[in-house]
């Protein structure tokens, strides 16, 4: 009998274990699942929403775009944690890049100079080492031509009226024969809608250790006023998000998985 009953006793305990390592197993799976999404989005895409006009035409508001860090940033899932990596951005290549100006809001440009360029823009023509840079891109309104948006650095000091102050006193340093020189480890960055965006001309040079993506693609791109897009408009965006459903001709489905 007392053999028995252990033999009895083994065969009970035998599916409890079996049940214990399917536990098991089930939990280091969803460990893996959870690291392998991690890797993925810390190292090769992550999702940006596009909240205002500056890149326009190239990118508009409303656009959500999959962008990869891979080589630019090790960025860490939710966090504003980043770790600068091997690759650097080439003139002409649009980024997105953590903003100097606060450390923490993300911006999206294009890169017009890289460390050791000499910059002029005269009448919105941009000049990069004494060479017209061809930018087919760009969209400009014609009355801004003589304004001090679309002429940079200025004749004098090169410092005009919405500086940053920092950078108003940083600017003349830069200077070099009438044109701007990017130091070492620098980069100079403008909005492809150059009467509508604050960028470098306005508060100086990016850092590259700020630099973290460049953008892949465009997975959806939807018609709202601008506001809906801004932070902290949660309810508005979900309710754009919803009315597609009705209204699918909100969609520009023509930008639709169009490529950078």
């Amino acid at each position: 009998m007392p053999v028995d009953i252990q033999q009895a006793a083994s065969q009970k305990a035998s599916p409890r274990q079996t049940t214990r390592q399917k536990v098991m197993r089930e939990i280091l799976s969803w460990v893996w699942l959870l690291l392998a999404l991690f890797f993925v989005e810390s190292t090769m895409a992550q999702n940006r929403l596009i909240p205002s006009g500056s890149m326009e035409r190239t990118i508009l508001v409303g656009d959500h775009m999959v962008v990869s860090p891979f080589g630019y940033s090790l960025c860490v899932p939710y966090t504003e944690l980043h770790v600068p990596l091997w690759r650097n951005p080439k003139r002409q290549q649009i980024i997105i890049l953590v903003s100097p100006l606060n450390g923490t809001e993300d911006l999206i440009k294009r890169v017009i100079g890289v460390p050791g360029d000499s910059i002029r823009i005269h009448q919105g023509i941009v000049y990069v080492n004494g060479n017209r840079l061809k930018e087919p891109y760009v969209l400009r309104d014609p009355a801004d031509m003589a304004s001090s948006l679309e002429n940079f650095p200025s004749k004098n000091d090169g410092v005009y009226d919405g500086l940053t102050p920092k950078w108003a006193a940083a600017l003349p340093s830069h200077i070099h024969d009438g044109a701007l020189v990017v130091p070492p480890n620098d980069y100079f960055v403008m909005g492809d809608n150059r009467g509508d965006s604050y960028d470098s001309r306005y508060w100086g040079f990016v850092p590259r250790r700020n630099i973290i993506a460049t953008p892949l693609f465009i997975f959806m791109s939807i018609r709202a006023p601008e506001s809906v897009w801004q932070p902290g408009h949660i309810g508005e965006r979900m309710e754009t998000y919803l009315s597609i459903f009705v209204h699918p001709s909100e969609v520009r489905w023509h930008r639709l998985f169009h490529g950078f």
